[in-house]
């Protein structure tokens, strides 16, 4: 429920979430979901390091008009972690898990909430299924070349050389605590509203053995987006489904740089830059649910 304030305000159930999994090619995808099915499907597509649980709030925020739905990608939160022999830990097979998981719920027509590695997971998705995207929100996620900015530096070298041991240290420095810390507070106007359970929670599961090497396919992976990007472009294009844009706008990893663009492609698209870091939802995530009740409402999406 959004709670909006006054005197007739009313209490949110936190108890509407359910949890649940489903397997899908041997692996289990554990999801948490609220709402009446009957309701508009909201798809909710997690970044790094986090899962399902960053959407705890959205989720209990909007149930009421909403059905909410938010997978854990394999190697993430609750899902299966097979290792890297086992399980082929690229974008591309993450699309593919998360189709199929669609399609085991029963969702033939959602709208998209897309985030940090959500957002190539999402367009690859939106692309396959064009005619089941209602409508686009998207929090600090990709696809132009001018969202790549400092951060990517190190990245970029892995890409080109994935065996050197110098770009590989680069990067298991993005798996620590503190790194991961970062992340959330990083660039935020008030630290006190971020609850250090967040990195706690997420730093648990890259501890887990052998989940760093997952952490590191995925990272050499992420060099198979930005070839991908003109074709997520021209999907935007052609379809032009309605797009609601909130971004933090002290965000170092996704600066605002990759916000604006959308802009070049979508007619009926609102972008909001918020005075906050990577993970939005943390500190404005009242703000957000308001704004995305009223984008969906005033586009209609039933």
């Amino acid at each position: 429920m959004l709670v909006l304030g006054g005197a007739e305000a009313q209490i949110p159930d936190i108890n509407m979430v359910r949890y649940g999994s489903v397997k899908i090619e041997d692996v289990n995808v554990f999801y948490r979901e609220t709402g009446s099915p009957d309701k508009p499907t909201l798809l909710l597509l997690h970044g790094f390091p986090t899962s399902s649980h960053m959407f705890r709030n959205l989720m209990i925020a909007l149930q009421d008009k909403y059905h909410l739905i938010a997978p854990d990608y394999p190697g993430y939160g609750s899902s299966s972690a097979p290792s890297v022999k086992d399980f082929e830990y690229t974008f591309d097979h993450l699309a593919t898990i998360v189709d199929k998981f669609a399609q085991a719920k029963g969702l033939n027509k959602y709208s998209l909430y897309v985030m940090d590695y959500g957002a190539p997971v999402g367009f690859r998705l939106a692309t396959m299924h064009p005619e089941k995207v209602q409508a686009l929100i998207i929090q600090n996620g990709n696809a132009y070349d001018e969202g790549l900015e400092d951060f990517w530096k190190p990245f970029r070298e892995l890409w080109k050389d994935p065996k050197k041991q110098e770009n590989i240290d680069a990067m298991m420095k993005i798996l620590t605590i503190d790194a991961t810390k970062w992340q959330y507070t990083n660039g935020v106007g008030d630290t006190t509203k971020i609850s250090p359970e967040n990195w706690i929670i997420d730093q648990a599961g890259m501890d887990r053995p052998g989940n760093k090497d997952i952490q590191l396919a995925l990272f050499y992976s992420y060099g198979s987006n930005p070839p991908l990007y003109p074709q997520w472009q021209a999907y935007f294009r052609k379809h032009q489904p309605p797009t609601i844009v909130m971004w933090g706008k002290n965000d170092y990893i996704f600066p605002p740089s990759g916000a604006t663009p959308y802009k070049r492609d979508l007619k009926n698209i609102e972008v909001h830059i918020l005075p906050t870091g990577h993970f939005a939802l943390e500190e404005y995530g009242f703000d957000m649910a308001k704004h995305i009740d009223e984008f969906l409402s005033k586009n209609n999406i039933k």
